[in-house]
């Protein structure tokens, strides 16, 4: 009886392995194409408000975004300078298929993070969601919108303490680099 157990599980092993293998690879939801905008290397200049979060200032940035792990998300790093020195940060931005919409999660150098929801609507990105700070909580609303030639965008973001009082926080505007400088 063990030879045909054995020989019973080999036959079931060996299929499902070959079924397995010719399954087709799963492929990145067609809705990710919407931020093939921020691929490349990207300067960016302006000036934060003065606000909730300090003084205010010029500020002056490098962003590089890439789609990573085969395509199913998009991730930027940035550096810039402004008013408290120079920060760093990693964004990563997912699309979820059941909600219908991006999450998006970034880390800056300094500890903080921000976690929220992006909506595409032609060529504008709404950002919105939680902006968290080493024991302080925010609301946060970041609203890009490109260039007809994708060259170019403006960028506001607003904070909040409460949810309902919003405060201006930075404008920046953007520009894409041509090509992307060799590092």
């Amino acid at each position: 009886m063990t030879r045909i157990s054995v020989l019973l599980f080999l036959l079931v092993f060996c299929f499902a392995t070959a079924t397995h293998a010719q399954a087709p690879a799963p492929k990145p939801n067609p809705e990710l194409k919407k931020l093939s905008v921020f691929v490349g290397h990207w300067t960016y200049e302006g000036e934060y408000k003065p606000g909730l979060l300090g003084p205010g200032g010029k500020v002056t940035g490098e962003y590089n975004g890439q789609m990573i792990l085969g395509g199913f998300f998009f991730q930027a790093r940035w550096t810039e300078k402004g008013p408290a020195g120079e920060a760093r940060g990693l964004d990563i931005e997912a699309y979820d298929p059941v909600d219908k919409n991006f999450v998006s999660n970034w880390y800056f150098s300094d500890g903080s993070r921000f976690s929220g929801v992006l909506t595409v609507s032609e060529k504008t990105y709404a950002f919105a969601g939680k902006f968290l700070l080493p024991g302080k909580q925010y609301q946060f609303k970041d609203t890009l919108i490109v260039a007809a030639d994708l060259m170019s965008l403006t960028e506001r973001g607003e904070i909040s303490a409460d949810g309902k009082t919003w405060t201006p926080w930075f404008e920046t505007k953007w520009t894409k680099v041509q090509p992307a400088p060799k590092k």
